[in-house]
């Protein structure tokens, strides 16, 4: 026969109870005491049952991460974040996307989640959205990414600063007919691009610079829709000398129609985006950096100890992290 919770618990000293507790994560056992039974278990090559875990603590031992975009590199990016942190614990990730590849709406997640997750992982949704509200009324332990709201757990950049730095560069090399690449022409109820558009005036305001509507285009977020979005730029009258693209997606897509113009970015037009992306670097691309992968690992952390605490409350904070400016090559100094 195999070993069994009963054989760790003799060879230990503990009840069954307290190894179960002590393998798990749960509270209310000391550190050393859970250390010896781990080392136990190890030993004696014991590892507990997910599914009679599950039935004892009445937990599924699941986490539910809801996400508008699977694909996109931010929203992949801080999953890997979010994966890294629940694989540890021993949590496995349930992945529920609210929007199709059209755009339209999925089925919402609430009705979904009942009895099939202990928690709840929003990355970026609008704090007005009727589906978030929804979740939120579950009651489940949740945390938030890329948006805040009072009383739950948080993580984001402050959007609005990083639109500020990106401009304020372009500002300092001594730009003044400052182009925006923006989401799209409709109001959006995302928070980060209204954050990064109000931190695109603020700088352009603060500097006493014109915001000119013929020099705002709409790249949706895509490579695709930035190389539309420079093009349209680029046959204006007098096109810009400067470029902020509101993420490193977009500005892709810029420099691709700034070279079939026979352009060079950072020569003829100095380009700037936001995010970190991994091919920032190759491309040569001036970005403001967020830290991506943390705010997912931040996130998860958070949620996990909401589910291992006898307080959840503790786990209640709405963290800032920063952001970093990286010149490259893609911006330089306004020619006279």
């Amino acid at each position: 026969m195999g070993i069994t919770i009963k054989d760790v618990a003799d060879a230990a000293g503990v009840s069954t109870a307290t190894v179960s507790r002590a393998l798990r994560g749960l509270p209310n056992v000391d550190s050393a005491t859970r250390e010896r039974i781990q080392r136990i278990a190890g030993e004696l090559d014991y590892v507990i049952s997910p599914s009679a875990s599950r039935l004892a603590s009445g937990r599924t031992g699941c986490v539910a991460v809801i996400t508008p975009y699977i694909a996109r590199w931010y929203f992949s990016t801080v999953l890997s974040g979010v994966e890294s942190v629940l694989q540890s614990a021993g949590m496995d990730l349930l992945l529920m996307s609210v929007s199709t590849p059209d755009g339209q709406h999925r089925l919402p997640p609430a009705p979904r989640l009942r009895r099939r997750v202990d928690g709840v992982l929003v990355i970026a949704l609008p704090p007005q959205d009727s589906q978030l509200q929804e979740v939120l009324a579950l009651g489940m332990p949740t945390s938030l990414i890329g948006l805040s709201m009072p009383s739950v757990p948080s993580v984001a950049i402050d959007d609005v600063l990083a639109g500020q730095i990106a401009t304020q560069h372009l500002i300092n090399l001594g730009h003044e007919r400052i182009g925006v690449i923006n989401g799209a022409p409709i109001v959006s109820p995302y928070t980060a691009e209204n954050d990064r558009y109000r931190g695109f005036e603020q700088a352009m305001l603060g500097a006493h610079l014109t915001v000119d509507p013929m020099l705002e285009a709409y790249g949706y977020f895509t490579i695709a829709g930035g190389e539309q979005a420079m093009t349209a730029l680029l046959t204006q009258k007098v096109p810009p000398t400067a470029v902020f693209a509101m993420s490193d997606e977009m500005a892709f897509g810029a420099m691709k129609a700034m070279r079939a113009h026979g352009l060079t970015p950072g020569k003829e037009i100095s380009l700037v985006g936001v995010d970190g992306h991994d091919m920032s670097e190759f491309l040569d691309l001036t970005t403001v950096v967020q830290p991506v992968q943390d705010l997912g690992r931040i996130a998860a952390e958070a949620l996990v100890l909401q589910l291992r605490s006898a307080s959840p409350e503790v786990a209640g904070d709405s963290i800032r992290l920063p952001t970093q400016l990286i010149v490259r090559g893609s911006t330089s100094p306004r020619r006279a």
